[in-house]
């Protein structure tokens, strides 16, 4: 028997999902079925450019991408049509940055001009998607959603995780301890600490994306409770 996804409605909701290469196909298919259900729009969104120009849309592989040795059919493919530069966060309930290594190509930023004067903090901070997500990360409205290996967008602003509890997988737990998180394991190998929402891997996808959603239908709650 399928497993059941048990979670409120999320009538009217939007959902934002940030994606690369390398992403995980049961995932993305997951945000896409799970959130539909209950009512959301799910939109995917990454950075889109290619030789310092933005195209109007990308299409990203979930196993073969232009620097691996292998052709270039695959059949888990994305396309996606929304650039990180043209979101406002106020349109979405939740931003989910998705699973596997994603995140970590997303953490990609061009070297200074050769003799240009280099600040290696500065250089990692200055990733598109890596600004957008630490101004999230300060917006206690909008649910953050990281799975898997998706808190390494956080990383370059350690304070962004310090005393936060957290789960992630065991491959970037290093870095997340680093950055002063607590990372805790929980029955559902899910952490929900107020807006953000942690999973340790895709196979923890089901339960990330309900508890998701009783945090945006909390947020909503307490939103239109304290308006009256």
């Amino acid at each position: 028997m399928s497993p059941r996804l048990e979670a409120p409605r999320l009538d009217g909701a939007k959902i934002g999902v940030v994606v690369e290469n390398k992403f995980i196909p049961e995932e993305i298919a997951a945000y896409s079925a799970g959130f539909l259900l209950l009512g959301a729009e799910v939109e995917f969104i990454s950075r889109l450019w290619y030789d310092n120009y933005k195209p109007e849309k990308a299409i990203f592989y979930s196993d073969v991408d232009p620097s691996d040795d292998q052709p270039w059919e695959s059949p888990h493919k994305l396309e996606v049509k929304r650039d990180i530069s043209t979101v406002r966060r106020a349109e979405f309930a939740a931003m989910i940055m998705a699973a596997n290594y994603t995140s970590v190509r997303l953490r990609f930023a061009d070297l200074p001009a050769d003799g240009a004067q280099f600040d290696p903090r500065a250089h990692v901070q200055a990733a598109p998607v890596v600004s957008f997500f630490a101004d999230a990360m300060r917006d206690k409205r909008l649910v953050k959603g990281m799975l898997c290996h998706g808190l390494w967008i956080l990383t370059p602003h350690p304070e962004l995780l310090k005393g936060r509890k957290v789960i992630c997988h065991s491959v970037i737990m290093a870095d997340v301890l680093n950055c002063g998180a607590a990372v805790q394991i929980t029955p559902d190998r899910v952490v929900v600490d107020d807006d953000l929402v942690t999973g340790f891997s895709k196979h923890e996808v089901l339960p990330f994306i309900a508890a998701i959603a009783t945090q945006i239908v909390s947020r909503q709650t307490k939103h239109f409770g304290a308006a009256r």
